[in-house]
């Protein structure tokens, strides 16, 4: 059985199969996610599994240099971005694009995965940039 927190076998390969400046995003359950090999739909019902959970969980299996949050999450979910800044390290670069734009990345080549979660609130949609461990 695996040592570390994650279990989920999707989240884990598509987590296995990133290289330097490859994506992963963390969706709420409101995002429309493409339905191609890249969905990994974990929502159960509203609130379960939150999306600060997931992140926490992805953060600790995953080095990031960059994330992209929608410019929404500033004045509309203030208390969720305050969450995700207390989870990312202080070297972490915070790029802030139109929720739009965060819609094109669900089918980015570079993206391995569009995880959904079952988050209700506004505009809790992260885009995790990877760096390397060395």
């Amino acid at each position: 059985m695996k040592k570390t927190e994650m279990l989920n076998s999707n989240v884990s390969k598509a987590i296995a199969t990133i290289g330097h400046f490859d994506l992963l995003t963390i969706n709420d359950a409101g995002m429309p996610i493409p339905n191609d090999d890249r969905r990994i739909d974990l929502a159960v019902t509203k609130e379960l599994p939150l999306f600060i959970d997931v992140l926490k969980t992805v953060l600790a299996e995953m080095k990031i240099q960059k994330i992209y949050l929608a410019e929404e999450i500033k004045t509309q979910n203030a208390q969720q971005l305050k969450q995700i800044k207390a989870l990312i390290e202080d070297d972490v670069e915070i790029e802030f694009i139109p929720h739009s734009t965060m819609k094109e990345y669900l089918s980015h080549p570079l993206n391995k995965g569009n995880i959904r979660t079952g988050e209700i609130t506004p505009f809790s949609n992260i885009i995790l940039e990877s760096n390397v461990t060395f």
